[in-house]
């Protein structure tokens, strides 16, 4: 049994699976304690008090969860929005003192690793050349490979969050003269990383994000429940056709589109733009939807279903 605790920006969620026979998770437990961080950051990513507090609370609630459902010692993790906050050393050390819990922060690069592995094992021995995508709040993760670990790494300062913050003042309608700057910005962002991967004529791409995944929902994708293999999959002239659509429509309204939740409403259009950007970059035409990520291929390694063997020394930012 494997469990861990993943602190991001809009929840901590406990995650607590076996291994399946015949390999994959089996979950056993799980616990959320929602959070909205995304509303607690300054102009320059640290977090305010309200924020740290909310933290503090969410994981104290995990955490006396995890005495119910959790035999197994669990690995608690932050993501960016507490990685690359400005104030993280205070924020970590704050929670640990109110609930004797340390978050680790993972490099990005070690993320996009880990989200790999989930990626790789989520598609099936079968699968030869992999490209895995991810879109996050601070940052995008980029992997691929032919094995079960990715020959090649990259964590970029590209999230659908990061760029939001940067590029959207609050409560306005982006012009087409705005949204062209952006796609500029994010093409040549992209198109100046040495050796980004590519996409492969016979390969598969994977995209690992809530962000990936609710574009897909709103573009009409086929929406099954989400079993490996399903299918889910965006397309690039999908998101071509709504990205328009998001950038005309009142921020308001935003949730009352398909598959645009609550608390990712307001990132959507950066999300959608991202996207586009990165699948242009890697000569992705679509992506298909993977529900695992980072948090899975810690599982799956601290399982020993993945190729590696646990590991309890994952190097550490900071």
């Amino acid at each position: 049994m494997a469990a861990v605790l993943d602190v991001g920006c809009h929840s901590a969620l406990l995650a607590v699976v076996r291994r399946r026979t015949g390999g994959g998770l089996k979950p056993v437990f799980s616990y959320k304690a929602r959070l909205r961080l995304h509303e607690a950051l300054d102009r320059r990513g640290r977090i305010r008090e309200a924020g740290i507090t909310s933290v503090q609370r969410a994981v104290a609630e995990a955490t006396a969860a995890a005495r119910f459902g959790c035999p197994s010692a669990v690995f608690p993790f932050a993501t960016s929005v507490i990685r690359d906050a400005p104030n993280r050393d205070e924020i970590i050390a704050r929670v640990a003192r109110a609930t004797g819990t340390r978050l680790r922060v993972l490099p990005g690069e070690e993320e996009a690793r880990l989200a790999y592995v989930a990626a790789r094992q989520w598609a099936g021995s079968g699968t030869g050349s992999l490209l895995m995508l991810d879109i996050g709040g601070g940052t995008v993760e980029i992997a691929s490979g032919r094995g079960e670990q990715p020959r090649s790494t990259l964590s970029l300062p590209l999230g659908a969050r990061r760029i939001t913050r940067d590029w959207f003042p609050a409560g306005t309608l982006p012009s087409a003269g705005r949204l062209q700057e952006i796609r500029e910005y994010l093409s040549h962002a992209l198109g100046t990383v040495p050796d980004l991967p590519v996409a492969s004529r016979n390969g598969r791409v994977v995209a690992c994000s809530k962000t990936f995944e609710q574009l897909a929902e709103l573009a009409g994708a086929p929406c099954p429940d989400m079993k490996p293999h399903a299918g889910q999959q965006l397309t690039l002239p999908q998101l071509r056709r709504w990205i328009p659509v998001l950038a005309a429509a009142d921020p308001a309204l935003l949730t009352q589109l398909p598959g645009i939740s609550r608390h990712r409403a307001g990132q959507s259009l950066a999300g959608a733009l991202v996207a586009e950007a990165l699948l242009s970059a890697c000569g992705a035409k679509s992506v298909d939807i993977c529900p695992w990520s980072t948090r899975e291929g810690l599982l799956l390694e601290r399982l020993g279903t993945a190729s590696a063997a646990p590991r309890n020394d994952l190097p550490l930012v900071g």
